[in-house]
């Protein structure tokens, strides 16, 4: 599941720097040269296509669904597994990019990774951004849209098992799937059986370790961090509101998590926390740690084995949401 770090200064291990080189050269320098969160989509809607990975599925939906209260509806994209019918997880992915950047068409690889390898129906959600639309509308967003996946499951309109409703994302989407659990748990919502979260935003504090000894050349930064945590709550909002910073909320009752960390990201230790603040709290939890990657290493299956390992992870974590719970008769998930 690991792998060593390289030898010499660089911890990242053997074939990851070339593509952290890459990937720093085309982002844009937010917080320095780029502050504008328009200037900085334009930037990166003409970079050229990464090379992720994106498997065939079955079939893919373009739709609305309702949003909060107030609001519009939510674009969302549906992807259903190939294969004859069979009961299914139901997964509502959350991408990331700070709360600020990306959408359905940047995390199209990962959703249909996550679709082909796990089997389940995967509903991925096209949030509000910020700082257009600051916190908390993703969470109310990303609430909105597990409540519409869970009550379409339990309907049949989406073909997944509705005792196996996941909510899953990377980065910021790792933060707005578990509040999206925590949201269900305290407003008496639909139930969860698992929550995937890549390495997660999870404390607008940044006050961990790795913020310090992975601030730069890694790809995500420090600076970076600091830049989307100011966009996504503004002058006035909130951090330490349990829905801004989940690392910091009671995280009793909550569904079992399956938890990815990369060992080069500022975030790695604040993942690392949430999963002892979960097993503190009762809630089972697996981890898939790499202790040579960096943030975002996950979409690069063809040429990282370490990406290849984690979806691996990550797919059969989704797969048991249905087969756990058919063997033992307890809510889905993994556990460790």
């Amino acid at each position: 599941m690991t792998t060593a770090p390289a030898a010499g200064g660089d911890r990242l291990a053997p074939g990851a720097r070339p593509l952290v080189d890459a990937l720093s050269a085309a982002f844009p320098d937010l917080g320095g040269a780029v502050t504008d969160a328009a200037e900085a989509r334009r930037i990166l809607a003409a970079t050229p296509p990464s090379g992720k990975a994106a498997p065939p599925v079955g079939t893919v939906e373009d739709r609305s669904v309702p949003g909060p209260a107030g609001a519009p509806g939510l674009p969302v994209r549906v992807y259903r597994p190939e294969g004859p019918p069979r009961p299914r997880p139901t997964v509502v992915f959350f991408h990331g990019g700070g709360y600020t950047l990306c959408g359905l068409d940047t995390h199209d690889p990962t959703a249909r990774t996550l679709c082909a390898e796990s089997g389940a129906v995967v509903v991925s959600v096209a949030y509000r951004l910020a700082p257009e639309h600051r916190f908390p509308a993703a969470t109310e967003d990303a609430y909105a849209a597990l409540c519409w996946a869970a009550a379409k499951t339990r309907a049949g309109a989406l073909g997944g098992d509705p005792g196996a409703v996941v909510t899953a994302g990377d980065s910021s989407g790792g933060g707005l799937a578990t509040v999206a659990a925590l949201m269900a748990r305290d407003r008496g919502g639909p139930a969860v059986a698992l929550q995937v979260l890549i390495y997660p935003v999870l404390d607008a504090g940044q006050g961990s370790g790795s913020y310090t000894s992975n601030a730069t050349g890694y790809f995500l930064t420090a600076a970076h961090m600091r830049w989307f945590w100011q966009q996504y709550l503004g002058p006035d909002g909130d951090g330490t509101h349990p829905y801004a910073s989940p690392l910091g909320a009671d995280l009793a009752a909550l569904p079992p998590a399956h938890i990815v960390t990369a060992g080069c990201d500022p975030l790695c230790d604040e993942g690392g926390a949430y999963a002892v603040r979960l097993r503190l709290a009762g809630v089972p939890v697996t981890q898939g740690h790499y202790p040579g990657m960096f943030h975002g290493f996950l979409g690069f299956t063809r040429l990282l084995e370490d990406a290849r390992a984690a979806v691996a992870d990550v797919a059969e974590a989704v797969a048991s949401a249905v087969y756990d719970r058919k063997n033992s008769g307890d809510v889905g998930g993994v556990t460790g």
